[in-house]
């Protein structure tokens, strides 16, 4: 069984969260590189071994474009971003435009795939079936939509399918970054000024909207860590 060491970062701005990620990650790479110039006899140390990680974070409002994105997907002017208090950023990870702020719980797994089985698209479904885990705790009944990448209500539903979790990753010689983000308590107006994930005939949704009432984030952080650790077969410490 792997370990994830887990790690709650609270309030944090992007640019912030993604050089933290980023830092993680290249460590984990330079033990990899390190341990793949070993001779074929040299022996495994602690220090070959690559570190897991899971971290939650809560930003700021923020826009933030996929490296596949489509820059008209923002539909607003810097002016206007500016009155709303969201900050745009280009980012490295796949998938096209969302959007992160309070009330929403981000997760950004840095987990060598080496260790999970090494089929991207394996760990996507897997990130998936966490969010559909955790959300049947409260009674709602999400599932996927083929083609679109996320977690959805009323999936199969023409005219009604609602995005609740978005999702995109960035991989490298099997280390993961970026991730998930769940809408838990958001203000889900401010998807009304971006085309979601370049998807333009469905929309998304919250817990909260959904339940119609406020949910204890803390709880639902609390969940998600344990339907992680469950699909994974990981311990989250």
């Amino acid at each position: 069984m792997q370990t994830i060491h887990f790690q709650d970062l609270g309030k944090m701005a992007y640019d912030a969260a993604w050089n933290y990620q980023e830092t993680l990650m290249q460590a984990n790479l330079k033990i990899k590189a390190r341990r793949f110039n070993k001779q074929d006899d040299d022996s495994v140390l602690v220090e070959d071994i690559t570190r897991h990680h899971l971290l939650f974070v809560e930003h700021p409002h923020v826009y933030t474009l996929g490296k596949s994105g489509h820059i008209e997907n923002l539909l607003v002017n810097d002016a206007r971003m500016k009155e709303l208090d969201v900050t745009f950023v280009k980012t490295n990870r796949g998938g096209d435009i969302t959007y992160h702020g309070p009330g929403q719980v981000v997760g950004y797994p840095i987990l060598d795939l080496e260790y999970f089985g090494t089929d991207l698209g394996k760990y996507m479904r897997n990130l998936e079936e966490v969010m559909i885990r955790m959300l049947m705790h409260y009674g709602i009944t999400a599932d996927r939509i083929p083609g679109c990448t996320g977690v959805w209500l009323d999936a199969e539903v023409k005219g009604r399918a609602r995005k609740i979790c978005a999702m995109g990753v960035r991989c490298s010689r099997w280390v993961t970054m970026h991730g998930f983000a769940l809408n838990v308590n958001t203000d889900l107006r401010y998807f009304d000024y971006i085309v979601p994930c370049g998807i333009t005939d469905k929309t998304v949704t919250s817990m909260h909207k959904e339940l119609g009432r406020e949910v204890d984030i803390d709880e639902v952080k609390q969940l998600l860590r344990q339907e992680f650790g469950s699909v994974f077969g990981a311990a989250i410490v």
